[in-house]
């Protein structure tokens, strides 16, 4: 039976993740790009696939008795001579901490330790000790308050590059459940910022049973171009075609290859794919006035409509081109 690697954390939220991500970097470690800023609840464990679902509750369960954790982060001290490890000490409502870290250390989640539970946000896994410890003491002066609202199931997977990776599948809001129909039909209603497997799930299989109804064997058909530049991943462009129709979903080019046409490959290369399943034209929405309509509208896309504060308050424009 396929066996998944899981692990439960306290994700740090914006705007201290950034800057504890400058602390990872200039300490030199080098999980930055495998995991976010997070205090371990749970370490790496093996949980059977069929057993996922035990985890989703077990998770729900224990947020549900928990309210929002106001902590502090800092200073940062070591684990030395035991443990080559930099962290920010958590301080504050650590008993709380403690509290959760019970609620969730439950089967199929919980596992044999190597070391006792210490609440703390990794700034560097290993490294010389003498380096460790004056990396401490320079960033002695480092403080920040957090407030967790929401605590995360993550899966170990494998990147586009190959490495392993740690990215959040499920969260839960530390606070009970919506119920409604008290004495009827009872429904429960949560709100995350995601959808955990089994709703995902859920969701891809009555969606593909709507379309089907709707469009019979011409469902929308996915698609996605991938740029790479000397075997680096620089930009990706995402869609999908539905009979006459496509839809331009997502663009994206590295931070560091923008300027020097990727965007512009991206875009001719979807749009060549989805003249090739026959479709007569492609939409895609952007925001008002910032760069992304501008680098569209040189492309030859025209305005089709627009949609007053639609995206973060800000005007939305839907553009089109003709094939």
């Amino acid at each position: 039976m396929p066996r998944l690697r899981l692990g439960v954390a306290l994700l740090v939220p914006r705007p201290v993740a950034e800057e504890v991500d400058v602390l990872r970097r200039a300490c030199g470690d080098e999980a930055v790009e495998r995991i976010a800023p997070h205090c371990t609840l749970v370490p790496p464990v093996n949980v059977r696939e069929e057993r996922l679902g035990d985890a989703l509750a077990g998770l729900r369960r224990a947020a549900a008795d928990t309210r929002p954790l106001t902590v502090t982060l800092g200073p940062p001290a070591t684990f030395l001579p035991v443990n080559p490890v930099l962290y920010l000490a958590i301080g504050g409502d650590v008993e709380a901490v403690h509290t959760l870290r019970d609620r969730v250390f439950v089967e199929p989640l919980a596992r044999a330790l190597t070391w006792p539970f210490h609440p703390h946000v990794t700034i560097r896994d290993g490294g010389e000790p003498d380096r460790l410890g004056a990396a401490a003491r320079v960033l002695a002066g480092y403080r920040a308050e957090v407030t967790f609202e929401r605590v995360h199931l993550l899966r170990e997977q494998r990147d586009e590059q190959g490495r392993r990776v740690w990215r959040p599948i499920a969260d839960a809001a530390f606070s009970g459940p919506f119920v409604v129909g008290r004495g009827g039909l009872e429904l429960e209603l949560t709100v995350s910022e995601r959808l955990d497997p089994q709703a995902r799930a859920v969701q891809e299989r009555e969606w593909a049973v709507v379309d089907h109804e709707r469009h019979g064997d011409d469902w929308p058909r996915d698609l996605a171009v991938t740029a790479r530049r000397e075997g680096q991943v620089v930009g990706t462009a995402v869609g999908w075609t539905a009979g006459a129709g496509a839809y331009v979903s997502d663009l994206i080019v590295a931070a560091g290859h923008r300027g020097q046409g990727v965007g512009a490959h991206l875009v001719a290369a979807l749009v060549a794919e989805v003249a090739g399943r026959g479709c007569r034209l492609v939409r895609l929405r952007a925001e008002a006035g910032g760069p992304a309509e501008g680098f569209w509208r040189r492309l030859g896309w025209v305005e089709e409509g627009r949609f007053e504060a639609y995206v973060m308050g800000r005007d939305t424009v839907q553009l089109r081109r003709d094939l």
